[in-house]
Parts: structure tokens; C-alpha cells; sequence
């Protein structure tokens, strides 16, 4: 077909010309860039030191748990609604006494300062900003008191391991309380450090040392350790130094003989909620319910302990079927788009919690980075929700969602029940 040409006249080129204004602010200008929070990873790899990275990023082993655990939330199949008023979206629940205004909140994460220099002061406040809870971890590298400070209105949440010292314990735990955080995360999936073999093989030690491979790797990075090394000195909220590896450390630090009766003790001890994170088992998820804590978070620590560990978000939909209004379930480790929260809550979660997905964020940008890692997730969320056809966080049910598994357990023998004289007929 033959068209009709004419010369281009200015005026039909003006609209086209529009220029966005140069962002002269790097940091904004990369975050900008990140939709998702696979960007932020990226972009967290090219400025984060290959060690502190490989600490954030890595797992136990093979990392067959996180690997798991990640292709879990993609293996699912959403199942939407249509000509449901979506107009508006309630994103917020009541989780451990107290709102949120989205169903996930920041995972406790150890030696935060390493990642990023702003560390769980950007977390806390960013989450404060967000309204959504913040936990701090035993292995933090900020205060109870300190993360008040940065988030003085908002939910704080202490994560507890419980050390060889008890007293320290106690004394950790007390500060948490008298800084006004409003609830415990009892972590027991640690009797011993899991294996983390990125660590091992990048020498990644606490703190950080320098050694001519750090400097090599140092150098495309300058602001990483500009920031390290003129801010003030890294201290961790449970202990006042350190010069050995992670693993090294929990094994030397954490109690192994922690049972049952010490949980018991634990939630004596605590005049807020207390939720047992750590279970991988329905046996475990009854047995702690039964002693009286108000929550669970199904977790394998992010894949960082036990290899080949259950997957949480494949275990929820029985712990849910058997526990759901008896106690809050709340369910952490694999979790990378707000489309893995919403099907986490459509299988029976009250809450969530992410790790990784705000570290990346921190590691992009310090504060702004987690802003940026909450503001997607969040997105995500309303998009997702908006495409199921429900507008609270309430609607949302097993019907929305179906998990479509790869992986399906094989069938124990069966014992023959016949003798052998029987048999032998």
C-alpha cells in the first residue's frame, strides 16, 4: 500500500522532545532504575565488597534450602476473580497486638552495619516511615536503644538467641524491653552454625579485615569502605568484639542445650507477645502453641542452617490447617516479590518477614535503598491483589492460589505384615 509522505513541521515534533530533567544525585538516579527487587540485588552486588555480599546473599552448603525456597513461590498458580470492586485495597493487618500497614515486615538480620554502613538505623527508620515492624537481631550492630531512637514511633521487634551466658540474655532482652519493643522472636533453629561456604572461601571474617584480595576487590568500590572505615567502629548490640569467622562465632556463642522448659522461662521473662521462629516441623508448630506463645514463624533461616531443610511456604498450608486462630503464623525465607506475600497469606499466613529483600535494598542505597525494597514490595502487593479480584488482605483464602509442586515426596515402603514361615508357604 502506497502512503502519503510529508516533511516533518516542528510543531508536530515539540511533544516528542520532551526531556526528563538530569538527576545529579547518583543514589537516586540507581534506585530509580530498580523495579524489582532483583534489580536491587544487582545493583547491591556491583557496590557491596564480594565478602559482606557473599555473607547477605549466600546460604548453607549447596544453598539448596534458599534455592528451594525461592522456586516454591514461583511454582504457584493465582486463580482471580473477575468485576470485583478494587477500587480501593486494605493492605494492613493486626499481627502480635498491633498494625501494620503491609502484611511483611523487616526479618532480624545480623552484622547489618557490614552491608551498608547506615545499617539497621536506615531499616528501622525506613520501616517506622512505612509503618511496619523492624526486629532487631542478638547479632545487630545497633542498640535496642539506638534503633528507638531511629524509629521512636514505630513497632520494634527483638529477635533472641538464647547465649551460652544466660545473664547477658536476660540483660539483652531487658534493654529491648526498656526501649519499648513490643515483641520477642525466640530463634531456635541454631544449636549449631550451618555451613557457609561462601564465607569460607572469601576468608570472610568479623569484622572485615583488610588483606591484598579485600583491597583488590576494594577498589571499585571506594564509597563501601570510605564509609566502613570513617563512621564509627562496628559494635554489636550482644557482644563487644570478635575476630573470627561467622560460624566461629555461633558456635561459640549460642546454647545448644536450649529446650522446651527454657522457652517456657523465655516467655516468662517477657512482658510483650513472644512468637518461636525457627519451625519446620507441624510436631514443633503444636508443641510450642501448646506453651502458651502467642505466634510461629516458619522458617529455615533463610537457608542459612540446615540444608536441604522443609520448605516454609510448602509447610504453611498444614500448620495452617490445624493452627490457623489458635495462634498468628507468620512465614519468612525465600520471599523476593510481593506477589510471594500475597500467596504466603492466601495459604494461611497472618504475616510475613523479609531478609535479603531489604539487605539488597540497603546495600543499593543505604536509607533510600530500603525505602525503594519496601516501595516495590508494597506495589507489588496492591497489584497483585487488585489482579485477584480482593480488596483486604482479609479476602484472600486457599481458593486464590494453587501450589504446583515439582518436588513431591516419596511414598515410604510399606512393611510387610506376613511372616517369614507365613511366606514361605
Amino acid at each position: 500500500m502506497k502512503m502519503e509522505r510529508r516533511i516533518p513541521r516542528p510543531a508536530d515534533l515539540a511533544p516528542l522532545m520532551r526531556f526528563k530533567p538530569l538527576e545529579l544525585d547518583g543514589r537516586k538516579r540507581r534506585l530509580a532504575k530498580a523495579h524489582t527487587i532483583a534489580d536491587l540485588r544487582a545493583i547491591a552486588k556491583r557496590r557491596t565488597p564480594q565478602g559482606a555480599f557473599d555473607y547477605t546473599d549466600g546460604a548453607a552448603e549447596e544453598e539448596l534450602s534458599l534455592a528451594r525456597a525461592r522456586r516454591a513461590f514461583r511454582e504457584i498458580e493465582f486463580h482471580p476473580a473477575i468485576l470485583r470492586d478494587v477500587s480501593r485495597v486494605d493492605t494492613s493487618v493486626e499481627i502480635f497486638g498491633g498494625r501494620s500497614a503491609m502484611p511483611f515486615g523487616i526479618a532480624p538480620t545480623g552484622f547489618t552495619r557490614m552491608m551498608q554502613a547506615e545499617g539497621e538505623r536506615a531499616g528501622s527508620s525506613a520501616a517506622g516511615a512505612a509503618g511496619i515492624p523492624f526486629s532487631l537481631s542478638t547479632l545487630g550492630t545497633t542498640s535496642p536503644e539506638g534503633v528507638r531512637e531511629a524509629n521512636p514511633d514505630g513497632r520494634n521487634w527483638f529477635q533472641l538467641y538464647m547465649q551460652k551466658d544466660r545473664d547477658k540474655s536476660m540483660q539483652l532482652m531487658q534493654r529491648a524491653a526498656d526501649a519499648g519493643f513490643d515483641t520477642l522472636l525466640v530463634t531456635v533453629d541454631v544449636p549449631a552454625a550451618g555451613a557457609r561456604l561462601r564465607d569460607s572461601y572469601n576468608g570472610f571474617t568479623i569484622p572485615p579485615q583488610l588483606t591484598p584480595r579485600t583491597v583488590l576487590n576494594a577498589i571499585p568500590r571506594p564509597e563501601w569502605w570510605w564509609n566502613f572505615l570513617t563512621t564509627e567502629p562496628l559494635t554489636f548490640a550482644s557482644l563487644s568484639e570478635w575476630d573470627g569467622t561467622v560460624g566461629e562465632l555461633l558456635d561459640s556463642l549460642f546454647d545448644p542445650t536450649v529446650d522446651f522448659d527454657d522457652l517456657e522461662w523465655i516467655r516468662d521473662q517477657w512482658p510483650g507477645k513472644v512468637a518461636v521462629k525457627g519451625i519446620q516441623t507441624l510436631d514443633d508448630a503444636k508443641a510450642v502453641v501448646d506453651r502458651g506463645v502467642d505466634g510461629i514463624v516458619l522458617s529455615n533461616h533463610g537457608g542459612r542452617q540446615l540444608d536441604r531443610a522443609p520448605i516454609p511456604f510448602r509447610l504453611l498450608p498444614s500448620v495452617s490447617a490445624e493452627l490457623k486462630g489458635k495462634t498468628e503464623i507468620v512465614v519468612d525465607t525465600g520471599i523476593m516479590a510481593g506477589a510471594d506475600i500475597v500467596a504466603a497469606l492466601a495459604c494461611g499466613a497472618d504475616f510475613t518477614l523479609v531478609g535479603r529483600a531489604y539487605l539488597y535494598g540497603l546495600m543499593a542505597g543505604g536509607r533510600e535503598g530500603v525505602d525503594r525494597a519496601i516501595e516495590i514490595l508494597s506495589k507489588e502487593i496492591v497489584r497483585t491483589m487488585k489482579l485477584l479480584g480482593v480488596s483486604s488482605v482479609a479476602e484472600l483464602n486457599p481458593g486464590h492460589v494453587t501450589q504446583l509442586q515439582r518436588m513431591a515426596p516419596v511414598a515410604a515402603p510399606v512393611r510387610a505384615t506376613s511372616s517369614l514361615s507365613e511366606r514361605s508357604r
